[in-house]
């Protein structure tokens, strides 16, 4: 190999085709004789089973490239993005001492900025966490995230409201005397690989929503609730964090009978339009990003336009 390794990152909202890019650019760089491997930085796609909802691509569809951290975890565990982000790193390191590039992909935020970023976590205490979260279950997050907001107003106007995951964990951190959560994108950030290149996929929002409604009731086509029921029996309801993903979320709320298919699927979309808004906030904020339109780009073109470093 001519050149030492380099991790590419394959990013943006969910639906405008990260995945095919992800494998189309692995085969452009096969092409020119440099090995790839696939790394997931989707946090749901990290659950073992949860494929339908999550677009996982299956074994059978990834033409014979080897890909790291899917089905990572049972539904049962919980994904937390400092755990993530050890084990992206040193599957990382591990792909460049086999002499290869490394080719991140995904749409989790904080999970990707962790990897490519100098991204240091929060302190974390247990205890304090599950009085929270029981609070959460007794009040939900409304009283929670008023609270946040009055103590860390910056963070608060980075959360979701109705994330009650995320309003626990910044209540939990300044609960041991911090005084902000911390976890975002830095304002000036540093990479943690210098040969990085990011690759953000996009299609311009008034073509991607109904995209995206026509995906989530193609799930339901696909059958997400039987998913979801047989996940039932691993253990989904009683998942901290596999439990509230969008669309299952819904789906079990189907199977419970307190949504009909018709609201679930409505709910889902509306769900997943808002966060695919803010995926697409937070991956504005890179600046060495290449914005291309992944149903359209020559991963060709990718590779041979990209400096060695």
């Amino acid at each position: 190999m001519s050149r030492p390794p380099r991790l590419w990152a394959v990013v943006g909202a969910t639906g405008t085709g990260k995945t095919g890019l992800s494998l189309t650019l692995a085969e452009a760089l096969a092409a020119k004789g440099i090995s790839a491997e696939i790394v997931n930085a989707d946090a749901m796609q990290l659950y073992r089973g949860m494929d339908i909802g999550t677009a996982k691509v299956g074994v059978e569809q990834r033409r014979g490239i080897r890909h790291h951290l899917f089905d990572a975890l049972e539904v049962t565990e919980e994904a937390a993005v400092a755990g993530y982000q050890g084990a992206a790193r040193r599957t990382i390191d591990e792909i460049f001492a086999r002499g290869a590039d490394a080719i991140l992909v995904g749409g989790s935020g904080l999970y990707v900025s962790s990897v490519l970023y100098d991204f240091r976590f929060p302190p974390h205490d247990d205890l304090v966490r599950a009085e929270l979260e029981a609070e959460l279950e007794r009040v939900g997050p409304g009283v929670l995230f008023a609270r946040l907001r009055d103590r860390d107003p910056v963070t608060a106007a980075r959360i979701d409201p109705k994330n009650g995951r995320r309003v626990v964990r910044a209540l939990e951190v300044l609960a041991q005397g911090e005084s902000t959560h911390g976890a975002a994108l830095p304002a000036a950030p540093v990479l943690w690989r210098a040969a990085t290149t990011v690759v953000g996929a996009q299609i311009e929002r008034p073509e991607l929503v109904p995209l995206l409604d026509q995906r989530v009731e193609r799930m339901w086509r696909d059958g997400l609730v039987a998913e979801a029921d047989a996940l039932r029996a691993r253990g989904l309801e009683d998942g901290v964090t596999a439990r509230r993903a969008i669309g299952y979320a819904q789906a079990l709320a189907q199977l419970r009978g307190e949504l009909s298919e018709a609201e679930a699927i409505a709910e889902t979309q509306a769900l997943t339009r808002r966060y695919a808004r803010r995926q697409v906030s937070w991956f504005r904020r890179y600046e060495a990003i290449r914005w291309v339109d992944a149903r359209v780009v020559d991963a060709r073109t990718l590779v041979e336009t990209t400096p060695a470093d």
